[in-house]
């Protein structure tokens, strides 16, 4: 394993006026509270903080989308020669905007599938918002622009072809908002992505996730990505981070989940996303995130 601490808050909005979203802190925060002893790689990987801003960037409509490829194509680096020398990278950021990164390093070396699971869809694009009348957040785009919808900043990346990964080839776990009557981006309910929402998923239960998981993984058999984002887990377990919901995965479905797809052989690495160390300021929620870290690898 080698452990990639991703400290970018890029693809967030602010939340108020002045406002700088707090998940950068997350790695060091994670590693306040024994991620490193939990998890023990092998080496560590540490990526500089990009610096945020809340202005619009020249030549995208995206906020902070220079900045967000920059500091990507740095990631993608690291993970693609983890990747490379056989290694397992562990991906703890930061907000939704590095599994791009992450996906083009892993990407340069063949095809890849993706299972993502989140909260959102991350499924915000210019088909499904008004792109002239906002700058896009890209940690609520990130499934989008991984299958090739949006600015050509974000969804072209060198010596990794275009999408990153294929509808068919996707996995979405843990959505809870598509049943609202506004919902943001129902088009996503159109597309190949194999949709296990989270109603779905507690009705089923956690061994059919797997076996639906299985099913589309093995229509190819290529290796895959492995993105989680904490704000699955329902809000009363989880209420540090940017959008908390309900309801929500449960903790030891999770676990359960996530080992899983771990131990499977074609597991390529894994995304640890959006908890922010400014919404617990005890740190009861970062060991949370350590203790189904532990589990999930032990």
């Amino acid at each position: 394993m080698v452990l990639v601490d991703a400290p970018s808050n890029l693809g967030l909005r602010p939340l108020r006026p002045g406002h700088v979203p707090g998940t950068w802190h997350a790695p060091e925060a994670l590693a306040r509270v024994g991620l490193d002893e939990a998890l023990a790689p092998l080496r560590k990987v540490r990526l500089p903080r990009p610096a945020y801003e809340t202005k619009a960037q020249p030549g995208t409509r995206l906020r902070n989308g220079q900045s967000i490829r920059a500091f990507n194509l740095m990631l993608a680096d690291a993970v693609s020669a983890a990747v490379g020398a056989g290694e397992f990278p562990v991906v703890v950021g930061g907000d939704c905007s590095i599994l791009l990164g992450a996906l083009a390093g892993g990407r340069r070396l063949g095809p890849l599938s993706l299972v993502h699971v989140d909260g959102h869809s991350d499924f915000r694009h210019p088909g499904n918002y008004d792109s002239a009348a906002m700058l896009g957040a890209v940690a609520g785009m990130d499934l989008a622009l991984a299958t090739g919808r949006g600015e050509v900043l974000l969804t072209g990346w060198p010596n990794a072809p275009a999408p990153l990964v294929p509808d068919e080839q996707v996995v979405q776990i843990g959505e809870r908002e598509g049943c609202d009557a506004d919902f943001a981006w129902p088009d996503v309910n159109e597309t190949a992505i194999t949709r296990i929402d989270v109603f779905t998923a507690r009705e089923i239960g956690v061994l059919s996730v797997i076996e639906r998981t299985h099913d589309t993984l093995d229509r190819t058999g290529w290796p895959f990505w492995l993105h989680f984002d904490v704000d699955v887990l329902d809000q009363a377990i989880m209420p540090a981070v940017d959008t908390p919901g309900s309801p929500g995965i449960d903790p030891a479905d999770l676990v359960v989940l996530l080992r899983s797809l771990i131990k499977d052989a074609r597991c390529a690495g894994l995304t640890v996303t959006i908890y922010d160390p400014s919404l617990d300021p005890q740190g009861t929620y970062a060991r949370l995130v350590v203790s189904l870290l532990r589990d999930v690898f032990a």
